[in-house]
């Protein structure tokens, strides 16, 4: 028998008709698997590119917070972690990906009965103007075209969604940062692309029909537009997260200045670093809201 337990709002209507919704590319069903033991007391949903990202977020955030920690991978194709109330997800690369998952993991909340809960991406990006290595909490995310907006075409027809990030959760997670990080946080719009080399106006990639000057001017646009940084998930994050009323934040680290380079050159060694600097941010806004301290 279908869990029943919805409470989100604007919700497909038609999930009602069905006896058992199996949520296919993340291992679940609504009637076999039950869904409020399992997963019933999730407050944050933590999501990223990587199954080994997010299996080190996960592992990381059950030692810090000393909760129970779970691997729930079902299958090759997304890594899906629970530590005490934090549920860790990968999401691959790009919205298409990212958009399949977050309408199964929005249902499976649902049918939860989570209460309350955030979303978070937790991740890597290009920087607009900052270095390497600086964390960028997303206020809007913005397409190609610098719009606020998630566009998809649904039966031949244009559906466009707001990408207005959580400014409460923002400040509430910037609020939190150690001061023991010795790295810089900043606010600031983030450039949603649908391609990693022209869409983000790379020069390196295997086409490209524009000249520097071309990419420097489109690069400077961005830049005046607020951007700080650019990646490929926030706006379908933002998009699913608006629709069913969640609070939602993308918190990412940067690994170059886009204004200064296409290409990543960071060691293993800096990129581990760098990679752990967004789990560090979420890991003390979890502490916070768990009143647990955390060892620093």
């Amino acid at each position: 028998m279908m869990n029943n337990n919805n409470h989100l709002v604007n919700l497909n209507p038609h999930l009602k008709k069905y006896d058992e919704d199996t949520l296919f590319h993340i291992g679940f069903s609504s009637a076999q698997d039950n869904l409020p033991e399992m997963f019933g007391d999730v407050k944050f949903v933590c999501m990223g590119g990587t199954a080994g990202r997010m299996r080190k977020y996960s592992e990381a955030f059950s030692r810090e917070l000393e909760v129970e920690w779970t691997d729930y991978t079902k299958g090759e194709r997304y890594g899906i972690f629970k530590a005490g109330p934090i549920l860790c997800i990968s999401h691959g690369i790009g919205k298409p990906s990212a958009s399949i998952v977050l309408h199964e993991v929005i249902k499976l909340v649902n049918y939860a009965g989570c209460q309350d809960v955030v979303f978070i991406r937790m991740g890597t990006c290009g920087g607009i103007n900052c270095e390497a290595g600086t964390v960028v909490v997303t206020n809007k995310a913005l397409d190609e075209m610098l719009k606020p907006e998630y566009n998809l075409h649904v039966l031949g027809k244009l559906i466009t969604r707001p990408t207005q990030l959580s400014q409460e959760l923002a400040e509430d997670i910037i609020s939190c940062k150690p001061s023991s990080n010795n790295f810089d946080i900043i606010r600031g719009n983030t450039l949603c692309t649908s391609d990693f080399f022209e869409g983000q106006a790379r020069l390196d990639g295997a086409f490209c029909h524009y000249e520097e000057e071309d990419k420097m001017e489109y690069l400077k646009k961005v830049r005046d537009a607020g951007v700080r940084n650019i990646e490929m998930e926030s706006a379908v994050v933002a998009g699913l997260c608006n629709a069913a009323q969640i609070k939602a934040a993308v918190v990412c680290v940067t690994l170059l200045d886009r204004l200064k380079t296409d290409q990543i050159t960071l060691t293993h060694d800096q990129l581990s670093k760098y990679e752990k600097r967004p789990m560090d941010v979420i890991l003390a806004y979890v502490s916070k809201k768990l009143g647990k301290g955390r060892k620093l």
